[in-house]
């Protein structure tokens, strides 16, 4: 599938999974660097050495004064593979943010397991987002994917509990509960759907959906679930 034209101010899914559907994130230090690099990497300016390393510490996000190449406005990592909101803030921003992205994270990745090579399954996948109704069901999309990796057997009340616990998302962010706040821009999002009290009950619904909505495009939602 060819990636859209980006165009400021668009909203746009986007995802990248393992070479040969390998794990990419492998324990805390991985899912903490790459949500580092989400917002240390989230700036016009050059980073002048990719390689050097930082804290595992999930809460030591840099400060100063930057500008954003995009607003991340969700994102989650699963073991294999990732799935991020952005909305394009300047121009050529997805693209650079994700060049960054991918080349800091796999130095990072190769360094740490003496491999070489590709991380990543080729370019990322984009599709634009080109609706409010479509855009609802992405969010929601992008925040259940951890279910994959619950009980089956889990009752609606113990999936949810699930999902607001699962480190390795911005939903605990949506819902009151601090995860990484300063990586994700969040009131819109949460405008759209009348504040976080009322998204988190949306998520009750959307886990029990059947089929997609008309306007959502089914795209916007592929599934790269790990396989079992």
């Amino acid at each position: 599938m060819r990636n859209p034209s980006f165009e400021n101010d668009e909203i746009y899914h986007v995802y990248n999974r393992g070479v040969e559907k390998r794990n990419v994130f492998q324990d805390a230090g991985d899912h903490n660097r790459f949500i580092h690099h989400l917002y240390e990497f989230n700036d016009e300016q050059k980073v002048l050495n990719l390689s050097y390393r930082l804290s595992n510490s999930s809460e030591s996000i840099p400060s100063g004064k930057r500008v954003q190449l995009v607003r991340i406005l969700a994102f989650t990592l699963m073991p294999n593979h990732f799935h991020l909101l952005l909305q394009q803030n300047e121009e050529g921003g997805i693209s650079k943010f994700m060049q960054k992205l991918g080349t800091g994270y796999t130095m990072f990745f190769n360094d740490k397991n003496t491999r070489s090579g590709a991380l990543f399954q080729g370019k990322f996948k984009a599709v634009h987002v080109a609706s409010d109704t479509q855009l609802r069901y992405v969010l929601q999309y992008i925040h259940l994917n951890p279910l994959s990796l619950c009980e089956e057997s889990s009752d609606q009340n113990q999936r949810i509990q699930f999902l607001k616990e699962y480190k390795w998302s911005s939903l605990p962010d949506y819902v009151g509960l601090r995860g990484f706040p300063s990586v994700t821009s969040r009131t819109s999002m949460l405008d759209l759907f009348g504040g976080m009290s009322a998204y988190e009950k949306s998520l009750v619904q959307a886990m029990n959906y059947k089929t997609f909505p008309d306007g959502v495009d089914p795209a916007t939602l592929l599934d790269l679930k790990q396989p079992h």
